[in-house]
């Protein structure tokens, strides 16, 4: 036998009923410290160096996040990038 519950609930709602605490806050911070940090942002490399700042593993999160990137778009595409 199979059962399927449907829950219709906001995402704050379901963090409360889970028991997980509410990170807005942190979040609201969060997002607007990198607003104010891209206002004096003119070339790519300065955005770079800003975001690798803001990356909660540094310049590792990055390159991770690039190379998850790459193997999604390669899947896309059909080639395998190496």
């Amino acid at each position: 036998m199979k059962v399927t519950v449907d829950v219709d609930c906001s995402p704050a709602e379901a963090r409360a009923f889970l028991g997980l605490p509410d990170v807005t806050p942190i979040h609201d911070k969060y997002i607007k410290t990198m607003l104010e940090g891209f206002e004096g942002v003119g070339s790519a490399e300065q955005m770079e160096t800003l975001f690798k700042s803001f990356s909660p593993m540094g310049d590792a999160g990055v390159r991770l996040f690039q190379q998850m990137m790459n193997i999604g778009l390669s899947g896309m595409s059909g080639t395998e990038k190496k």
